[in-house]
């Protein structure tokens, strides 16, 4: 059988290994999925509900051994890690008390004589290709939606986060879910593409890059069968004149900083109105120069590394691109010796007088930078904002929310904020427009993805 190893970046040692399932292990998930899927539909939502209840209860209870998974797995520091096991049970919670309104028949105005009724029903067999970046936060979007419709999941994570997999998995079969219900499977790029082409796969959730994306489309050719893509971002902030300038500098130097800036919706971009633009500058060069790039599994590291040497080489070199075509770096790494240029350390950068004819402002970063430049009003700072292939979220930071309102209307995104960033609330739709995807998880409108309408006309006189 084929292996897989993941390398820690705390070290670049060997952290694990695992064994590929087969193409005949994944045959046998598949049939497993399909019968389980014939009961599993018919439970009431109440049941599905309470045992996807007891799983989080039996997952949150290892909340300490699998934040330290997260850490030695993708590099994040020990002292957030938790959060995203405490982030998967509230938002798991969140959206099981949104699927009874969600999932509820849409009953027509009466029509004498007849009974009419539209229902949601579940799709069949929802494969999930998850990430490594939020490997529990990304899952979850898809996986808890899924089941509570009455749907089935293969969940394929990443191979940087395999036991993100293993755990989920675990605490589904300690709530005593029914054989079939969730599964996941440790394949390769080929076996997932054959896998969602299936035809008993009814739905993919993938959340990835662009590429990864485009190869999820390709793999659906030819077929009819539906796909939400959550993909890549280069996020906007934008600090009007009359914005609280010091909650603004706080609030996005973490959007960018923070997880390393390995976020999709994290801020990569930042446009301040020129009355404020060296103050706001100053600030985020503060920020970035008080975190402590280090050794994740130490409480004190509020910067790890990055998910791969490769990744941060990617951003040392985007950076170099800037800089050599005019771009100014204002934090100098050597304040902070963990980043010696050959590891997957990399120290925090802003960069200022950068252009959008620089990769930095154009091209996914997915690390701990971003560029920042003036704009004199608000007609600038949307043209600027749009200047991109991706659509995730942008933030406006101001004092009038109607303006606000205004200058959102105008945005091409799927989310825009107000005062705040780099979040996703579970009763708003999170979906992209552009190259950031298609689709829509979380709120009621993320059980439209994971159902299809079926329509009951019943004459009731004959």
């Amino acid at each position: 059988m084929a292996e897989f190893q993941t390398i820690t970046p705390i070290d670049g040692s060997l952290l694990l290994s695992r064994e590929r399932h087969t193409d005949a292990d994944v045959e046998d998930v598949l049939k497993r999925a399909s019968a389980g899927f014939v009961a599993w539909r018919n439970w009431s939502l109440q049941r599905r509900i309470d045992l996807i209840k007891n799983a989080i209860v039996a997952f949150t209870s290892q909340k300490n051994a699998i934040a330290s998974e997260i850490t030695t797995q993708m590099g994040r520091p020990i002292a957030y890690s938790g959060g995203e096991v405490d982030g998967f049970a509230s938002r798991a919670y969140a959206m099981l008390n949104i699927a009874p309104q969600a999932l509820e028949p849409h009953l027509p105005a009466p029509q004498d004589g007849f009974d009419r009724s539209v229902k949601r029903v579940p799709l069949g067999i929802v494969a999930v290709l998850a990430p490594w970046n939020y490997p529990l936060l990304t899952a979850v979007n898809a996986i808890v939606p899924a089941l509570a419709a009455g749907n089935v999941v293969v969940l394929k994570h990443s191979d940087q986060t395999p036991l993100a997999a293993e755990r989920i998995h675990e605490a589904f079969a300690a709530a005593g879910l029914p054989d079939g219900v969730f599964q996941f499977l440790h394949i390769d790029h080929d076996q997932v593409a054959r896998m969602i082409a299936d035809p008993r796969v009814s739905h993919v959730c993938f959340t990835g890059s662009v590429g990864g994306g485009r190869a999820v489309q390709g793999a659906l050719a030819g077929s009819f069968k539906s796909a939400g893509l959550e993909l890549g971002g280069k996020d906007p902030a934008y600090v009007r004149e009359d914005a609280n300038i010091d909650h603004a500098i706080a609030s996005i130097a973490d959007g960018i900083f923070f997880n390393s800036g390995q976020s999709c919706c994290g801020i990569e971009r930042v446009y301040v109105h020129e009355r404020h633009f060296q103050i706001v500058v100053d600030g985020i060069v503060a920020y970035a120069e008080q975190l402590k790039l280090g050794d994740p599994r130490d409480a004190v590291t509020t910067l790890g590394p990055m998910v791969k040497t490769a990744a941060a080489d990617a951003v040392r070199s985007q950076i170099a691109e800037a800089v050599s075509a005019g771009a100014r770096a204002l934090v100098d790494p050597a304040r902070f010796p963990a980043d010696t240029g050959n590891t997957a350390y990399l120290a925090p950068q802003v960069l200022v007088e950068c252009n959008h004819e620089m990769s930095i402002m154009s091209e996914e970063t997915f690390g701990p930078v971003a560029a920042v430049m003036p704009v004199r009003s608000d007609e600038e700072a949307v043209r600027l904002m749009n200047d991109s292939r991706y659509g995730l979220t942008a933030s406006i930071w101001t004092a009038d929310p109607e303006a606000a309102e205004a200058i959102g209307d105008q945005l091409e995104t799927g989310t825009v904020f107000l005062n705040r960033c780099d979040y996703l609330d579970p009763e708003l739709a999170w979906t992209g427009i552009k190259d950031s995807g298609r689709g829509a998880t979380l709120s009621r409108f993320g059980f439209d993805y994971l159902t299809r309408p079926k329509s009951y006309h019943f004459r009731l006189k004959v």
